[in-house]
Parts: C-alpha cells; sequence; structure tokens
C-alpha cells in the first residue's frame, strides 16, 4: 500500500485553507485537513498525527508562535512549515530557531510550496531513521532444505495481506529475520520497521517506549516523547516475546490493536495511528492463556496468520551452509574440520541458530590454526569432543530409558551454567537467550544456583 502523508492547514483566511487544500488534494500522496485558527489546530495536532503542518505565523488569539510550540512539545516529529506575508519574513526566520522546519511567505508558488513540503517529509523521515538506528539492509535467510523453504514462501505469500502475523519459534531461530521480511515483501516496505523487545521492558517503561508519554507524567519525564507506534506509521510494529507483555498491559496493547487508537502515558488525548503489527514469541501462548497468564482475545487478535519456524535440529542439513556464512563474517581463513562439523551434526541445539553463531564466533576465538576441531567447540557452551547428545544423556539416571525435552534443557542449563562458573549473562549469551528468559527457567527447573553467584 501506498500511504497517504497527512497534511494539516492552519490559516485564518479561509481562501487560503481552500487554496492550499486543493491544489495538494490534487496530487495522490497528500491527505489534507484544514482549520481556521490556533486552538482548532492544537485540538485536531492532539487527536491525530500528522506529517507535515503549514501554519500561519499571524492568527487572531492563539498565533502560529504558539502553536508551533505547542507542536515543538507533544508532537516534535511533525514537521512544521510557516506561511508568512513578506512584512513577516524577520518572524518567521524566529520560528525556525524554535524548531520549524522551513517557511513560504504569501503569495506562494504551488511548486514552491510542494516542494517544500516534499523536502520536510524526506527530512522526518531522516530524523525517524537516526532516531531507530534502522537501517535499510536486506533480509539473509540461509536454508536450502525444504521445511525452511516452505516457511520463507509462505512468510512471502502472506506479507501481501494487512493481515496481523504471529510468528512462533523457540529462543534463536531467526523470529525477527521473518518479521523483516514480511516487512520488506509488503506494502509498507518504503516506511518505518520499528521493533520493541517486550521481554527487555518493565511494565511503565513498555507502555511508555509504545505510546510516548506527556511531559510530566512520572518522574524521569522531562520532556513529552512519542511512542514507537507513531514511529511506525504507515510502516510495521514488531512485538518481539510478545508473551512476556504483562497482564496489566495487556488490555492496553489490545485496545490500540483493535482500533489503532491510543493515549501517551500521562495524556488524556487519543491519538490514531495505522500500522501493521508482527509479533513474535517463544511460549505457546494457548497454555499462557490457559494459566491466565495471557488475554485469549489478545492471542486471537494477534493470531490472525500465524508462521511456526522450524528448530535447528529439524533442519540440521542446513547447519554447514550457516556455519559457511557464519565462518565468512569473521574469518577468511578458518574452516572446519570434518571431525568438528561431525560434533556440530549430532547435538541438538537447544538454543537453534543463535547458540551455533555464538559457537563459530568463540571457536575463531580459540582455534589458532586454520582448522577448527572439535576442542574449538568448548567456547561458550559445556562441549565435549564427543557427541554433545550422548553426554547428556549419560548423566541422566541410567534406569531411564525415555527422557523429556524438559529434562534435556534442565541439564543443558546446568552444564552450561557450572561451565561458566554460575555467571548468568554469560550463559544467557551462550544458549541463545535473554537473561530474563534464564531467570525463569531456573526457577521453572528449580535449578539450584549458589548464593554466591552474581548474574554479572
Amino acid at each position: 500500500m501506498s500511504k497517504k502523508h497527512r497534511i494539516l492547514v492552519v490559516d485564518d483566511e479561509e481562501s487560503i485553507t481552500y487554496l492550499v487544500k486543493t491544489e495538494l488534494e490534487d496530487l495522490p500522496e497528500f491527505e489534507v485537513d484544514t482549520v481556521l485558527s490556533g486552538s482548532d489546530a492544537i485540538n485536531l495536532i492532539q487527536a491525530k498525527v500528522y506529517d507535515v503542518v503549514l501554519l500561519d505565523v499571524k492568527m487572531p488569539r492563539i498565533s502560529g508562535v504558539e502553536v508551533l510550540k505547542h507542536i515543538k512539545e507533544h508532537a516534535p516529529a511533525t514537521q512544521v512549515i510557516m506561511l508568512t506575508n513578506i512584512v513577516d519574513v524577520k518572524t518567521a526566520i524566529e520560528t525556525t530557531k524554535l524548531g520549524a522546519y522551513d517557511f513560504v511567505s504569501k503569495p506562494y508558488e504551488t511548486a514552491e510550496l510542494v516542494a517544500t513540503v516534499r523536502r520536510a517529509l524526506e527530512h522526518k523521515q531522516l530524523l525517524i531513521e537516526k532516531e531507530v538506528n534502522q537501517l535499510a539492509r536486506p533480509v539473509e535467510l540461509i536454508g536450502e532444505c525444504q521445511i525452511f523453504k516452505d516457511i520463507v514462501n509462505k512468510a512471502i505469500k502472506l506479507a501481501s495481506s494487512e493481515a496481523f502475523v504471529l510468528i512462533q519459534g523457540a529462543s534463536g531461530t531467526g523470529k525477527e529475520l521473518f518479521a523483516r521480511l514480511v516487512h520488506q515483501q509488503s506494502m509498507r516496505k518504503n516506511q518505518a520497521f520499528i521493533a520493541v523487545n517486550c521481554a527487555a521492558m518493565p511494565d511503565q517503561l513498555l507502555e511508555s517506549e509504545l505510546f510516548g508519554h506527556e511531559k510530566g507524567s512520572f518522574t524521569s519525564a522531562i520532556k513529552t516523547k512519542q511512542g514507537l507506534v507513531e514511529v511506525a506509521d504507515g510502516g510495521t510494529l514488531f512485538l518481539d516475546e510478545v508473551g512476556d507483555i504483562s497482564i496489566t498491559t495487556q488490555p492496553k496493547l489490545l485496545r490500540f490493536l483493535e482500533t489503532g487508537e491510543f493515549r501517551r502515558v500521562g495524556g488524556t488525548n487519543t491519538r490514531t495511528v495505522d500500522v501493521r503489527v508482527v509479533s513474535a514469541t517463544n511460549k505457546n501462548l494457548q497454555e499462557e492463556v490457559k494459566e491466565n497468564r495471557f488475554r485469549e482475545d489478545l492471542l486471537y487478535r494477534l493470531n490472525v496468520v500465524s508462521l511456526r519456524l522450524p528448530n535447528l535440529k529439524e533442519r540440521k542439513e542446513d547447519i554447514p551452509l550457516l556455519v559457511e556464512s557464519f565462518l565468512a563474517r569473521k574469518t577468511k581463513t578458518k574452516h572446519l574440520s570434518p571431525e568438528a562439523l561431525k560434533v556440530l551434526m549430532t547435538y541438538d541445539w537447544p538454543g537453534n541458530v543463535r547458540e551455533l553463531e555464538h559457537i563459530i564466533e568463540g571457536a575463531i576465538a580459540l582455534s589458532h590454526a586454520d582448522v577448527v576441531e572439535p576442542k574449538d567447540l568448548w567456547m561458550n557452551v559445556a562441549l565435549s569432543a564427543a557427541p554433545p547428545q550422548s553426554a547428556a544423556l549419560s548423566e541422566l539416571p541410567q534406569a531411564e530409558t525415555l527422557v523429556t525435552i524438559e529434562d534435556l534443557e534442565k541439564l543443558h542449563i546446568e552444564r552450561t551454567l557450572k561451565h561458566l562458573h554460575w555467571n548468568r549473562v554469560k550463559t544467557a549469551k551462550a544458549l541463545g537467550i535473554t537473561p530474563k528468559t534464564l531467570y525463569l527457567k531456573i526457577k521453572r527447573y528449580n535449578i539450584q544456583v549458589p548464593r554466591w553467584d552474581s548474574p554479572e
């Protein structure tokens, strides 16, 4: 889809607002609202998100300068172009110091006005890219096995719709890469892709990051901040680890998903944006619903269409390709011995592709020759030269002939914690999960961690 840019024209002369609206709406990329006073402008700006405001400098009661100050405080990403008479040029120049993007003198040429609006839109896009550090880059998905190619083709197919997508898969399977693929194959590909790690932030911070906050709404809110939903307007919002959102924040997210409406923290005005939401989780959300940790209606809203990513152990034939890619990024000389590759091919990969990448990085640093041997694969995980699966199973009670995935995961976490001297940060990195996820797994499996353990 081609997003229309929202323009607001503010001028107390009705003939001016009518003329500007008519000229801009002759072009297909613009959607134009008009108001005749500063107070009406402020009310509308509090209710809607605009890309550009064309603002008359001199108006009765509330001047253009006062409206500009309000915009810069409450909607700082909105670009403001001042409309001014020749005699007011000095005042217009002063407004640029207050944050106006540019000014256009009356009477203006249509071509000049349109060109200025387009430059302002380009400037806004540059600010967005700088703020969220989102540089456009192609998605690199590595895999030739049929199960992987099928999921890639499904992602490309559903990308053309506007439906919300839920990506399900274990940690390290590449959920964000698939979210980026959906975005880059969609009609929104030229707009922002904004990723939010829901597991990395406490409730208030997550709500503030998503929806923004008003100045003074809490102790550290020293200025108004736009939320990422506003930055993503017209593009894609990626909610990573959406299953970790607390039950108190979930209703606010649900309302936003259903209506596109939200309020900033500490604010009273309802705003509206147009975003496509792609979410991801490593949890079984159906089970979370049964345990009353996740709202059923929120699950239905997120899971309009779904992608279930395969674990690395389901696509082991892709391991040589992945290893080759990871080696090529870091070194031009090193390669794996057949014995080292055999170890990787027989390992169970609880941390999936991310864990494989970390092991290769560690092996490059540890090996002293151009050939990476099995002994070099000890970096970051408690691997031995013998096939790791056998080593893990040998530590289980001999009477056991069948073990569960949970048993193996608990054992692997315990071994890695011990190997890394109970350092949780290093262990989480080695396992390809977040420290918060590691903490929850330690609690879940009742793993006894020494009291002297430090998370750092």
